[in-house]
C-alpha cells in the first residue's frame, strides 16, 4: 500500500492544530485520513478507544487531541485538566501500541519547561526546575505524554515521537472573550473597538514581555515533517529519554509590538494604553529551534501575514462563535 493511501488517524481534528494537520495531509495527497468527533469517539473512554483502534488499524497517529484553556480555566479546573489529558494520552498511545501502530506523533506544549528556564528554551531544560503554577497540572500531563512515548520506544521498539510548539494562532482559534489566548483575544477586542469607534484600548501589563508566535499551518507542516523523518535520522538527533523536539519560529516580539501589528491589521486608529498595575507574567518565553532547523524545517509564515490571515478567518467565521 502506498504511504499516501495508508490510514492515518488525526485525534482532535476539529481543534486548531488537528484541523491544520488534516489540511496539510490533504494538500500532500494523503487519501485515507481517519477522524472522529467527540460524539463518535470518547477519547477519555479506554474501551471506546481500544475498539476504534482494533477496527480501523491506523498506520500512523497524530495525537493533537487535548483539553486546553487559558489561565482562568487552568486555575479553576486543575483536576479536569490533568485527568482528561492523562486519560486521552494513555488511551490513545496504549491502544496504538496494542494494535500494532509503529508511528505516532504526540503534540505537547511549551509549558512543559520550567518557569525560569534559560532563554531560549532548549529541549534539555525539561524537568530541570519548577513549573508555572497556573498551568502545572496541564504541563505535568503533557510531560507524562512525552515519557509514555519514550517508554514504549525503549521497552517495545516503537517509533513514537513528540513535538513541543510555542504559542500558536490561526484558523479555528478560540476567540472567546474571556477564555482565549492573547492573539485571538486582541483580534476580537481590536475588531470590536473599530466597530464601536472606541478611542483607546487598555492592555494588561507594561507591553514589554516578549513572546513567540507560530502560525498553526507552520505547526502542521512541522508535524508532518517530523513524523516522516527516517527513524535513524530522528534517533540520531534526539536521545531515548529526551526525545521531544521544539517547534517555533526562533523569533519573538514584545506584547506592545504585537498589539501595534494587530491594530494595523484590524484598522484600529485609537490609542494603546498599557495598564502597568496588571501583571506582566514571565518576561520572555522563546523556544530554541536549532534541533528542528538541523533536521531540515523552518517556519515560513511571518507574523504580519499570519495575523492578517487570522483576522480574515475571524471575519469570515465570527457569526459561528458570537457570545
Amino acid at each position: 500500500m502506498s504511504q499516501l493511501n495508508q490510514p492515518i488517524f488525526v485525534a482532535g481534528h476539529r481543534g486548531m492544530v488537528g484541523s491544520a494537520i488534516v489540511r496539510r495531509l490533504e494538500s500532500l495527497g494523503y487519501t485515507n485520513i481517519l477522524t472522529c468527533s467527540r460524539t463518535e469517539l470518547d477519547l477519555v473512554s479506554q474501551a471506546d478507544v481500544n475498539t476504534f483502534f482494533e477496527r480501523e488499524k491506523p498506520a500512523q497517529v497524530y495525537l493533537a487531541a487535548a483539553k486546553v484553556g487559558g489561565i482562568h480555566a487552568n486555575n479553576e479546573y486543575p483536576a479536569d485538566f490533568i485527568y482528561e489529558n492523562l486519560m486521552i494520552e494513555a488511551n490513545i498511545i496504549g491502544a496504538a501500541h496494542r494494535s500494532g501502530v509503529q508511528q505516532l506523533l504526540f503534540l505537547g506544549s511549551s509549558c512543559i519547561y520550567p518557569k525560569f528556564a534559560d532563554q531560549p528554551m532548549r529541549e534539555d531544560a525539561l524537568l530541570t526546575g519548577v513549573l508555572e503554577s497556573t498551568n502545572e497540572p496541564y504541563a505535568v500531563a503533557k510531560i507524562a505524554g512525552i515519557k509514555l512515548c519514550e517508554s514504549y520506544n525503549r521497552q517495545c521498539g516503537r517509533d513514537y515521537r513528540s513535538v513541543m510548539p510555542t504559542n500558536l494562532y490561526g484558523p479555528n482559534d478560540n476567540f472567546h472573550p474571556e477564555n482565549s489566548h492573547v492573539i485571538p483575544a486582541l483580534i476580537r477586542r481590536f475588531h470590536e473597538a473599530v466597530i464601536t469607534s472606541a478611542s483607546q484600548i487598555v492592555i494588561w501589563g507594561s507591553g514589554t514581555p516578549m513572546r513567540e508566535f507560530l502560525h498553526v499551518d507552520d505547526m502542521a507542516a512541522a508535524s508532518v515533517h517530523v513524523m516522516n523523518l527516517d527513524k535513524e535520522v530522528y534517533q540520531a538527533n534526539t536521545q531515548p529519554m529526551l526525545s521531544h523536539i521544539n517547534v517555533g519560529t526562533g523569533v519573538d516580539c514584545t506584547i506592545r509590538e504585537l498589539a501595534e501589528t494587530i491594530a494595523s491589521v484590524t484598522g484600529f486608529k485609537g490609542e494603546l494604553v498599557f495598564d502597568k498595575t496588571k501583571p506582566d507574567g514571565t518576561p520572555r518565553k522563546l523556544m530554541d529551534v536549532s534541533r528542528l532547523k538541523s533536521l531540515g524545517w523552518e517556519a515560513s509564515v511571518n507574523l504580519n501575514d499570519g495575523l492578517r490571515g487570522a483576522y480574515q478567518w475571524f471575519l469570515d467565521n465570527q457569526d459561528s462563535f458570537r457570545t
